[in-house]
């Protein structure tokens, strides 16, 4: 590739020596006709095969025979790829039209052969003769379904034989995916069902359009020509009618019209809400601009204007959109967000400026330029500086837009001239824009704008500095591609059929070549096989003229890619261009010599450039080593059973060293499960799915497997794994589940298919042939994901791969939950859709519990299970069957249009299946807790599914019996019984293993069996009473208090378990107990407890709706119950604990005074029977200026403890303060001295004061407290004045007195009143001083 110049060749002169080379091959032997086409003399064809291989045979044996040999030897991995992959030939009915055009000797003659790809469809089409052929390039070879379409005869009338090669190809072709107006855009499955087809005659402006290629009936197509005004216009003299009459002449005469200007560009968008209606564009080499309204009736043709296009000149006059011969280049829509949108926007490339254009989607279908941008011109910042030294001209040649809309790409050619030595070249380079940041593209608002709308997104991107000085007819030839791998990466197209990959990497451009000798005729077009579930594209795809379709790997890129030659793109001195007579002597003569690689030179240094390239994972030569000694130990085994030494040679190789996926164990493991068979390669069609071969492979795989096992066991490789590469182990034996899994989902579509052959279907079965159903679409999806990930895969069937892949049977559950509705549509007939989920559900199961059931046969192989999570435990398995299983949860729901037979047999598949995927559950939440891992969110999923799928499964359970006991011919009320005890059992064991609680009680109180409840609560003892645990609680919220205690004598210690959060009936069972002592610190705790409590209530109140807190009475009579208790303990401690609860029935009754007191309020009513604390019972004696709450305040404190009133000693100063407050001393004061009172009076008049009444209440000789003295806190005295008011101004009564504002005048009397309080043993004036008495 890349090789210097050897001779200058011109395209056309290389097509005369082939087509005089075919016109004079002779046959060198006799052979029989193919049966595929109808000849009578078959020597007229040199070299035929009597296979019946379509022509040309020598070409395509070339052809074949370069295929990579890592192809040949079916190795499935495509780590080591560094060549293009074959990946298909041409539809038999293209290589009929190919080998009848040679015969007739129109090939490649008058008529060439052209061809090109979509990407958006996956579609490639080839134009030979008259005919159009339409296939899925992406689909396997025996499945393609190849549309052949007819070209009308007025499609040809306008003939150029003198055009040369670059103009070979007279045909733009346009494909509308109908399927993305009404389906959704990212499946994963890009088979296209429904679209339509333009096809342009790029000189003649002749339009064919099929509205639909896929119909049955499909009709005759719609045809539109230019006009002769039309073609008058387009002459390039521009001398009118009379020249256009004389070429005229020339066409009849058999020449053809060389003046005509041709068109460039050709692209379609369909319109929303009308039946196979599109609007198409197109741009001709003379600057005009045309729209084609296009209809199953009708071709509407419309040239737009200068003036609608914003320019400056405007009219009918044919002016040009631009000045320069061959532009504009090329059209591209933009990103299209939605379908439903009315305005969709497309871009143009002229000679020096990008232009956009929004297109309206209504029925005038008007087109209006919204900006253009300069990208040649004087700003080298706007895009390529012109007029630079040495600068000649600068052509832009194709344009081409991300699948984001937001990076555009130019293919740039620019001619030089060295100003030294005055030689001329040609600098080829790629130009990226980006819009502004900040800027919306969305269509539907748009208006033109002025203003900059484009910047450059990274520097010029030279792709050849210096390469030949080629024609302006070639360069307009080129085309450009973008999106494949590697991701960055482009491909070049020229008119000659060269491809070139350029690919930007290590701060340098890199180049590939896929350049194919010439008995593969030209490259047609590229594309990007369809993009993967991770959202990127998949490799590049080659279009060429007779070897079929080519894939390029990202690895061969890397690999082969070279520095740019000073050579250009085409393939005039190729290396590779020789005679295909030359080729058929290398294939007669070679023998078994490897013939020529189709890359040349690059796969030639593969080796050279392996070393320094570090984005692509290799393995050591220790790995290498290791794998080719363990392959060579693993024959020998198999041949003479011997194994003596392998273990220490494989330990000396480092065979030991690496774990998981890299160990050669395991990849060799892998390597024995994934083999991909010769045999199965076929071209009869799906048929192969049919076959007892698969199953037969399979079954070759698993001895073969086993043998792999036995192997590591008798040479003791498999006690070195298992003691240091677990995981390597664990990994090898899940490859012979999955086979296991495999083998037995083969034999169960295998019954599926001989169902539908003998018409002895399931209860939901339709006709349907061996190739449908939901099993065979999901393994199709698995196979097709297969197909993308790996290009060496793309020529085999989708069912062949899926059933080769076993180590990726993963995949499965991926697309499980991916494309599910894709294979259960909503608008396919309801028992369709059971029948479907029911066929999925099954084959799930199946394969899981082959899988579980394996490793229970061969438990005694694996390793030390501690942290290692089974595959099918892991996340992709989970999700997949959780994504049918809901399905299945939302059509249970309907399941009353079925009958009862069909009903149970759905409800038994949804029954295994919710066992299965909580089995999975478990095992993942086990393997994460053995790990220490966090475990919540997991936990959290797995009980929300759960429970989702037992209650489904209990109301389908529950159902069932009411619909048993509503029939009037159903059977006894035991026989009823009996049936729906068969119809739980299942679930009552699926739901005891896994702890669905909720489903056991609800099945227990269905069955009304006290029995089978107890029997459940033995059974479910989890760690925090488990199943018992649960059956109190549903007890206790329903008010069942008697029931729940008298179960709970039989199960006392998960009783007391769950007693310990349930105190207001603990003390019941303490009592059962005779724990009189506990009991009474139980109901003690009830009593002051500051939670709602339901109390002993009435059982039957939980149906008024009504729910009230426990009062105050019913605390009191929880402490006279908890003094009781305590008094039949009889402990040491018991006349202690008695003196505290009397403490706290007298609070109780504090507050039932204090709240008597309170006036009428909100907060009142807020407090209600609510338990105050007895701070807060003081704060609110203190909040409401009462002398009688002024008094309650000191008769909390004194049933308080001695450490209450220590830490409340400030609350207990203010108490004193506010008793201060209550008298007017003032008053008091003068009327003792204006009265004269004597110590009587005053006494008399002193015992009427709060401050008095008080002191008696916390110092008086009558005065009743709980634990310690008022005065051991707050004294009442203060007996050295001076120095300790000093030191604490509130440290006694008297010095809290002392700063009352009266003190002054009236401390005398205040000292007297608590004086004598303190000493006064008489009855208190209100005798409601002493509530405690």
């Amino acid at each position: 590739m890349f090789s210097p110049g050897r001779r200058k060749s011109s395209y056309g002169s290389a097509a005369a020596a082939r087509k005089d080379q075919n016109a004079t091959e002779k046959s060198n032997d006799s052979s029989l006709a193919s049966p595929k086409t109808p000849l009578q003399d078959s020597n007229v064809i040199p070299n035929r095969p009597a296979t019946g291989t379509p022509a040309p045979w020598a070409s395509r044996l070339s052809v074949l025979a370069r295929i990579p040999p890592v192809k040949r030897n079916e190795k499935g991995d495509d780590g080591d790829l560094v060549q293009p992959v074959y990946v298909g030939e041409f539809p038999l009915a293209v290589r009929d039209e190919q080998q009848a055009a040679l015969v007739q000797k129109q090939y490649p003659g008058e008529m060439s052969i052209s061809g090109g790809m979509d990407k958006e469809t996956s579609l490639a089409w080839v134009i030979c003769r008259d005919r159009l052929f339409v296939w899925n390039y992406f689909s396997p070879i025996a499945s393609r379904n190849c549309v052949v379409l007819d070209l009308p005869s007025s499609t040809f009338e306008t003939r150029d034989s003198s055009r040369n090669a670059f103009n070979s190809n007279t045909w733009l072709v346009c494909i509308l995916n109908w399927d993305c107006l009404n389906r959704n855009s990212d499946k994963l499955i890009s088979q296209c069902n429904s679209a339509g087809i333009i096809v342009c005659n790029r000189r003649s402006r002749t339009l064919v359009y099929w509205p639909e290629i896929y119909s049955e009936s499909r009709s005759a197509p719609v045809l539109s020509s230019a006009s002769v005004e039309e073609l008058e216009v387009l002459l390039w003299p521009g001398d009118g009618k009379a020249n256009y009459n004389k070429q005229q002449q020339r066409t009849k005469q058999g020449s053809s019209i060389t003046g005509l200007s041709s068109l460039n560009s050709l692209i379609a968008t369909p319109v929303l809400g009308a039946n196979h209606v599109c609007v198409s564009l197109a741009c001709s080499s003379n600057g005009d601009l045309w729209q084609f309204f296009c209809s199953p009736f009708a071709i509407e043709r419309k040239k737009i204007f200068q003036d609608m296009l914003g320019t400056a000149s405007s009219g009918g006059d044919g002016s040009h959109l631009v000045g320069s011969k061959g532009y504009p280049r090329s059209l591209t829509w933009l990103l299209f967000n939605s379908f439903s949108e009315t305005k969709r926007q497309f871009l143009l490339l002229t000679d020096r400026e990008i232009q956009c254009f929004c297109v309206k989607l209504t029925p005038d279908y008007n087109v209006s330029k919204l900006w253009s941008h300069e990208i040649v011109g004087t700003d080298g910042d706007l895009g390529i500086q012109k007029d630079l030294a040495g600068q000649k001209r600068i052509w832009p040649l194709d344009l081409q837009i991300d699948n984001d809309g937001k990076v555009i790409t130019i293919l740039i050619a620019i001619f030089c001239k060295d100003r030294i030595t005055s030689s001329s070249y040609t600098e080829y380079s790629l130009l990226t824009m980006q819009y502004r940041s900040g800027l919306s593209i969305s269509t539907e608002n748009v208006k033109p704008t002025s203003e900059r709308v484009l910047e450059k997104k990274a520097p010029i991107q030279v792709i050849i500095p210096k390469a030949r000085v080629e024609d302006e007819e070639f360069l307009f030839s080129m085309r450009l591609k973008i999106g494949g791998k590697p991701a960055g990466s482009v491909i070049i197209l020229s008119g000659d059929g060269t491809a070139t990959v350029s690919h930007y990497w290590r701060n340098s451009t890199r180049l590939y070549q896929f350049d194919l000798p010439y008995d593969a005729g030209k490259v047609f077009d590229a594309a990007v096989f369809p993009s993967s579930d991770d959202g990127e594209d998949g490799a590049w795809a080659v279009l060429t003229e007779k070897a079929g379709i080519w894939a390029i790997p990202e690895r061969a890129i890397l690999i082969g890619g070279v520095e740019p030659p000073e050579r250009s793109l085409s393939r005039k001195g190729s290396s590779n261009e020789r005679s295909s007579q030359e080729e058929r002597k290398n294939i007669s003569f070679s023998g078994n010599i490897p013939p020529r690689r189709a890359s040349s030179e690059a796969w030639d240094a593969v080796d050279r450039h392996r070393a320094p390239i570090t984005g692509i994972a290799h393995r050591n030569a220790q790995d290498e080593e290791s794998e080719a000694l363990l392959n060579q130990l693993f024959n020998d085994f198999l041949l003479s059973g011997q194994v003596e030494g392998s273990v220490d040679k494989l330990k000396y190789s480092g065979a030991f060293e690496r774990d998981g996926e890299t160990n050669v164990f395991t990849r060799m493991s892998k390597s024995i499960v994934d083999t991909l068979a010769k045999h199965w390669t076929t071209t009869r069609g799906v048929e192969i799915v049919a076959l007892s071969i698969v199953s037969t492979q399979l079954i070759e795989k698993q001895q073969k497997h086993q043998k792999h096992l036995q192997f590591l066991a008798l040479s003791k490789c498999h006690e070195e794994l298992c003691t240091k590469q677990r995981q390597s182990l664990q990994i090898i034996l899940e490859h012979g589940e999955k086979l296991a899994g495999m083998l037995q989902l083969r034999e169960l579509q295998n019954m599926i298919c001989q169902s539908h052959t003998n018409g002895v279907s399931s209860s939901y079965s339709r006709s349907e042939t061996q190739t449908s159903g939901a099993l065979w679409d999901l393994i199709q999806l698995v196979g097709e994901r297969a197909r993308r990930r790996t290009v060496l895969l793309m020529d085999r069937e989708n069912a062949e791969v899926f059933y080769s892949k076993v180590s990726d049977i993963e995949d499965l559950f991926y697309c499980l939950e991916k494309q599910l509705d894709s294979m259960i549509g909503e608008d396919m007939p309801f028992t369709v859709q059971f029948q479907r989920a029911c066929e999925i559900s099954n084959a799930c199961v199946s394969i899981l519990q082959t899988a579980m059931h394996y490793r229970s046969e061969h438990h005694l192989w694996y390793p030390p299970p501690d942290g290692l999570t089974p595959w099918y435990c892991q996340t992709v398995v989970r999700s997949g069957i959780w994504s049918i299983a809901s399905f299945m949860l939302q059509l249970i729901n309907e399941t009353f249009r079925l009958d009862d037979a069909k009903k149970l047999d759905f409800y038994s598949h949804l029954e295994v299946l919710s066992e299965v995927l909580l089995d999975a559950y478990s095992g993942a939440i086990t393997a994460k807790s053995e790990r220490n891992e966090e475990q919540k969110g997991l936990l959290d999923e797995y009980w929300k599914r759960r429970d989702a799928l037992l209650d489904s499964l209990h109301k389908q359970v529950k159902g069932f019996f009411q619909a048993k006991l509503q029939d009037p011919d159903g059977g006894t009320e035991v026989q009823n019984d009996e049936v729906i005890r068969k119809l739980s059992s299942k679930l009552l064991h699926i739901a005891k293993r896994h702890e669905g609680y909720q489903t056991l009680w609800s099945i227990c109180c269905d069955l009304n069996d006290s029995e089978l409840l107890k029997n459940l609560m033995h059974e479910s003892m989890g760690p925090r009473g488990g199943f018992s645990n649960f059956v109190f609680k549903q007890l206790y919220d329903s008010k069942q208090y008697s029931r729940l205690m008298r179960l709970g004598e039989e199960f006392q210690e998960e009783l007391a378990i769950f007693l310990k959060q349930h105190q207001d009936l603990r003390w019941l069972h303490e009592v059962f107990l005779n724990q009189f002592a506990a009991a009474s610190e139980t109901l003690h705790v009830v009593g002051l407890s500051q939670e709602d409590s339901p109390g002993l209530a009435n059982e039957e109140t939980h149906f008024c709706g009504t729910t009230n807190r426990t009062t105050l009475a019913e605390r009191k009579h929880f402490l006279n119950l908890s003094k009781i208790a305590a008094m039949a303990g009889r402990n040491v401690d018991c006349p202690t604990k008695v003196k505290r609860i009397e403490a706290d029935l007298n609070i109780l009754k504090l507050q039932e005074e204090i709240l008597g007191l309170l006036p009428d309020s909100d907060e009142k009513h807020n407090i209600g029977n609510r338990l105050l604390p007895p701070v807060d019972l003081i704060e609110l004696c203190l909040k409401n200026q009462n002398r009688l709450l002024a008094l309650r305040a000191f008769d909390v404190f004194a049933w308080t403890s001695f450490f209450f009133l220590k830490c409340n000693s400030s609350l207990l100063e203010e108490c004193w303060r506010n008793a201060a407050n209550q008298d007017d001393w003032e008053r008091i004061y003068q009327l003792s001295v204006t009265e004269g009172w004597s110590d009587e009076e005053t006494l008399h008049s002193l015992q009427e004061t709060v401050l008095f009444q008080a002191s008696t209440i916390c110092y008086g000789p009558e005065a009743k407290t709980f634990d310690g003295g008022f005065d051991e806190v707050l004294p009442l005295r203060q007996e050295n004045l001076e120095v300790e008011y000093v030191k604490d101004a509130s440290s006694s009564v008297e010095a809290i007195l002392m700063q009352h504002k009266d003190f002054p005048d009236t401390g005398k009397l205040m000292l007297t009143a608590i004086m004598l309080g303190s000493a006064h043993a008489g009855t208190v004036i209100n005798e409601s001083c002493f509530p405690m008495e």
